[in-house]
């Protein structure tokens, strides 16, 4: 555990920000954590506003993400734009085997039979190799965004990975999230204007149709529902 804080100390704080802004949780963290603390971005709606909130409070603060070197030629031309309109320098997580490597050892296409083993693989192992020297990590999940996510703490112990987990954006809306890209001209992803509310893998992703759940576009046709970074 990060020194003086438990659990129970973490979901006071939490509640504590309830209702206040998500800037003001993220200056907390970063004030109390840095330099120990980054910020994940998938470059997706919520990660790109987060993105513009965390630089106005702190210019270099640090970024990541991670390259499963299956995102879509959207994603990375947003990174593009984020990196030139505010002079960060994301740091790049890449899996330990190549998608022809793993190929070779698993089969092709991995992700159309055994989807759960490629995220381990593709998404979880880097995050734990990016986390490793952090005590606390910035994500912009939405408690509105799925049932698995639905008690997340504004700030809270990550179990998973053993570092504190701040999600400024935890009790915001759909709307509001645009709201702010729009009012702050946040670059974002083309794909978000076609019918993709939540941009994963290209392979993993669809279109979502009019009046579907938001993220019934990830993991077509399975019984899965996250990555496993936030479990």
């Amino acid at each position: 555990m990060v020194a003086t804080f438990t659990p129970e100390d973490l979901q006071t704080l939490g509640k504590g920000l309830e209702g206040r802004s998500p800037q003001e949780a993220i200056a907390w963290a970063l004030e109390t954590f840095n330099p120990d603390i980054a910020l994940a971005c998938s470059f997706g709606a919520e990660d790109v506003a987060l993105v513009d909130m965390a630089v106005k409070i702190r210019p270099d603060v640090q970024i990541f993400y991670l390259d499963t070197e299956l995102l879509f030629p959207e994603t990375y031309e947003v990174r593009d734009r984020l990196i030139e309109k505010y002079n960060i320098q994301p740091v790049r997580y890449r899996p330990f085997l190549s998608v022809e490597d793993q190929a070779k050892v698993y089969g092709d296409e991995l992700w159309t039979q055994n989807p759960d083993l490629c995220c381990g693989m593709r998404k979880v192992q880097p995050l734990t190799q990016a986390l490793k020297p952090l005590k606390a990590w910035i994500t912009g999940i939405r408690r509105d965004q799925a049932p698995t996510r639905a008690n997340a703490g504004i700030v809270e112990w990550d179990g998973k990975f053993n570092l504190v987990k701040v999600n400024p954006l935890a009790p915001w809306t759909w709307d509001q999230v645009w709201s702010y890209i729009s009012e702050n001209q946040v670059p974002y992803c083309a794909l978000h204007d076609q019918g993709y509310p939540s941009i994963g893998c290209a392979p993993c992703t669809r279109r979502v149709a009019a009046g579907e759940d938001p993220r019934a576009g990830r993991w077509s046709g399975f019984q899965k529902t996250e990555c496993g970074l936030h479990q």
